[in-house]
């Protein structure tokens, strides 16, 4: 990417950055140290590349379709949902539910993982639509999906699977 910066004598402390074609135009203050705009360009150029990456992944609509035939198998299509999307700012978590919202947010980092893993997540979160915590009753529907319990062994093979088990947001 290639990236240009605009060095203003009339900036004190403000920085600007945003994507003009393929070029990332970076306004900056006139004094300031080269190694801070060194640091400041490397995130600005990050932050560019996560937003691109979660466009490109949510282009399919893998997730829909899954909630579509999940909600259908598993939830006699009573559950509605306002969002359900990759997102590339989950670094810990693998997949986070919002009931109050009706969002699912499902880290990008299972796109590497096999199907059947990434389908275990989304019926986890979908799960925490109807129960926003991790009940008896929560884990029995959970349990309906039938490699629940070989996704969460290979998730705890991976030291994953603690994470999925603390990330509803029950707003």
């Amino acid at each position: 990417m290639e990236v240009k910066i605009i060095r203003s004598p009339d900036r004190k402390k403000t920085i600007q950055a945003k994507m003009v074609g393929e070029t990332l135009v970076v306004h900056l203050p006139l004094g300031m140290h080269r190694k801070e705009e060194r640091k400041i360009i490397q995130r600005m150029k990050e932050k560019i590349e996560k937003k691109k990456l979660k466009k490109q992944i949510n282009k399919d609509d893998y997730l829909i379709k899954r909630f579509d035939e999940f909600n259908s198998k598993y939830f006699q299509g009573k559950l509605k949902v306002n969002s359900i999307e990759f997102v590339t700012n989950q670094q810990r978590n693998r997949g986070s539910c919002t009931p109050a919202r009706g969002t699912i947010r499902i880290s990008h980092r299972l796109l590497d993982m096999p199907k059947w893993v990434l389908d275990y997540v989304i019926m986890h979160e979908m799960t925490h639509l109807v129960h926003p915590n991790h009940s008896k009753e929560f884990w029995a529907k959970v349990g309906e999906y039938k490699y629940t319990e070989r996704a969460r062994g290979f998730l705890m093979a991976k030291g994953m699977e603690e994470e999925i088990e603390s990330n509803c947001d029950d707003e």
